[in-house]
């Protein structure tokens, strides 16, 4: 079994891009997988779809068709030539497979370092999978560690604190242009997750906030989660509300453009629209005084921000770097403790088994029983002290998968209790 991570994110494609590459929904994740799931060489799979990122996360048996059977896939579903997707897409196998994973979960690859929403996704998209039963023991084991890390690395520095999404960045460049945010307005289209953190940021910016959505109860119930008054407006005024409020942003999952150049009406006064949203929300829309920002768009802030945290990512790469090689120590010492563990059951099993016999024929007494046994595991540990200790060493050697898979062969063993100590299986341990 070999780990693959197969990435488009903007370092390597443009939001045109990732557009055709999003998966808005949970029925698109799922057919998708099922597809890449029907090649035999792929064992497990999770799929990671983000406003910034599409990867896919895997087991394979063989990393190089893997990578092309997906790519594939990916090709059929986004309409984009699978040569195109093959030259732009990073593609990284076991150890490298590893660390970038391990650099997603902790938010070293975001477009803003230190994002904070970057973990929860990729909890989500773990769960989906666990609960699709795409995905068992390999993926959960590396998923786990991935988790440890992004903590690991929230305890060592502060990149997870302060205002680190793509939603506050959107909303610093609002504050930044409008200047005296007193008494302006600012529209929020959408009610899901970043609209909340949209709302949150731009509250904390001294803006008066307005929400509408399709959903105007999911957009009253979020508008009633804050302190501060929020205006719900019906989503049948949006054409209005574009017209007369001088800064928007809008985050929804719609599959296509919600505002397009029949909407928009010539303005006097300046206006800042922000699509945070992948597919963007925004159709390509010409008009005087609107300025209109996509998410490429905040890269200038971006910058300033990975400048400012260049010292806090040095740290925290370290870290990755660190549990990157921790974590494949800590895989095969699974596979060698179970083979240790069974040995010594072993053991005591013979010892039970022959104490009987002797009892029965009258070998020993019964009531020297439980002297003999203790004696009886005291040589089995000073006996297998040894062969333990090596088994040990080996799961540090580079040959340790040829020896420990020939033991659990001999053995029959397997980890099925995995998933049972990993607390990110469900949504209530975070």
């Amino acid at each position: 079994m070999s780990y693959l991570c197969i990435s488009f994110s903007h370092k390597n494609t443009d939001i045109q891009t990732r557009e055709k590459l999003a998966f808005p929904n949970e029925e698109n994740k799922d057919r998708f997988l099922k597809q890449i799931l029907v090649d035999k060489n792929i064992e497990e799979a999770i799929l990671l779809s983000t406003c910034n990122r599409v990867e896919i996360i895997a087991a394979v048996g063989n990393t190089k068709l893997a990578s092309k059977s997906i790519i594939e896939k990916l090709s059929n579903y986004s309409k984009i030539e699978f040569e195109n997707l093959f030259d732009r897409a990073d593609i990284y196998e076991n150890d490298g497979a590893i660390h970038h994973l391990f650099s997603v979960a902790s938010a070293l690859d975001s477009l803003v370092i230190g994002e904070t929403q970057i973990v929860g996704q990729l909890k989500d998209a773990f769960r989906f999978s666990l609960a699709k039963k795409y995905c068992e023991q390999n993926l959960p084991r590396a998923l786990h560690y991935s988790f440890k890390c992004a903590a690991a690395v929230r305890n060592a520095t502060s990149l997870g604190t302060g205002s680190v999404s793509v939603a506050s960045t959107a909303v610093a460049k609002a504050k930044e242009i409008v200047g005296d945010t007193s008494g302006v307005k600012a529209l929020v289209i959408g009610a899901g997750e970043m609209s909340e953190l949209t709302i949150k940021h731009l509250l904390s910016s001294g803006f008066d906030v307005i929400l509408t959505s399709r959903d105007t109860k999911k957009a009253q119930l979020l508008a009633d989660s804050f302190e501060q008054h929020i205006q719900v407006e019906e989503y049948s005024n949006l054409e209005k509300l574009l017209n007369h409020v001088p800064v928007m942003i809008t985050a929804t999952a719609a599959p296509y453009p919600i505002i397009k150049q029949e909407m928009v009406s010539e303005c006097a006064f300046d206006r800042f629209w922000f699509d945070i949203a992948v597919p963007r929300d925004i159709d390509d829309i010409e008009s005087s005084n609107l300025d209109i920002y996509s998410v490429d768009d905040l890269q200038d802030i971006v910058d300033e921000n990975m400048t400012l945290r260049a010292k806090q990512a040095k740290t925290a790469y370290s870290i990755v770097n660190k549990m990157s090689m921790e974590f494949f120590e800590w895989l095969k010492s699974l596979e060698v403790e179970p083979v240790i563990k069974h040995m010594y059951l072993k053991g005591d099993e013979v010892i039970d088994k022959k104490i009987k016999n002797a009892i029965k024929k009258g070998f020993i007494k019964q009531e020297d029983q439980e002297n003999i046994k203790k004696l009886c595991q005291t040589v089995l540990t000073e006996y297998l002290h040894e062969p333990s200790t090596r088994l040990k060493g080996i799961s540090k050697d580079s040959q340790c998968d040829v020896v420990v898979g020939t033991v659990q062969s001999i053995f029959g063993l397997k980890d099925t209790d995995f998933l049972n100590k990993c607390e990110h299986a469900t949504k209530n341990n975070e």
